[in-house]
């Protein structure tokens, strides 16, 4: 097993976490639910809302799901070079999150719709570090 698949293996196991979270558990402010946004509370009140909220949620974590499983097969089938590809596609498609979601979520935060408070840095960095972490070992794996 190379490093590459290892950072890999950790990734699935962080989102493997998250569609927990939002299948089961979703008004939990742990393996970044949706229970940090205000707004999920608010939507109680309104039930159409809040069911068209849940609906968006439970499609997030469907969408997720389906990355995770693709990503074992990948891991199980593919080859070195299928392997690296597949390490540059998830940095990019992770690197997404600070073109439109960041900005989003950095603005929630600073007008305290999140609790807790300046958890969009925290994701930020935890994000941030998964790309370096996938960068490192793609980088690794490449020129070994």
């Amino acid at each position: 097993m190379n490093i590459l698949t290892i950072v890999i293996i950790g990734f699935i196991v962080l989102e493997a976490s998250n569609v927990v979270a939002l299948y089961f558990f979703p008004d939990s402010k742990m393996a970044n639910s949706v229970g940090v946004f205000k707004a999920w509370e608010k939507s109680k009140q309104d039930p159409e809302m809040h069911n068209f909220v849940k609906y968006l949620v439970n499609w997030v974590a469907g969408t997720k799901l389906i990355f995770i499983l693709l990503l074992v097969v990948i891991l199980l089938a593919a080859d070195e070079q299928t392997l690296l590809l597949t390490g540059v596609v998830l940095v990019l498609s992770i690197a997404v999150f600070f073109w439109r979601l960041f900005p989003l979520v950095r603005k929630m935060d600073r007008e305290d719709q999140i609790v807790p408070k300046n958890y969009s840095s925290v994701l930020g960095w935890m994000i941030l570090a998964m790309i370096l972490a996938l960068s490192a070992a793609i980088l690794l794996l490449y020129f070994r």
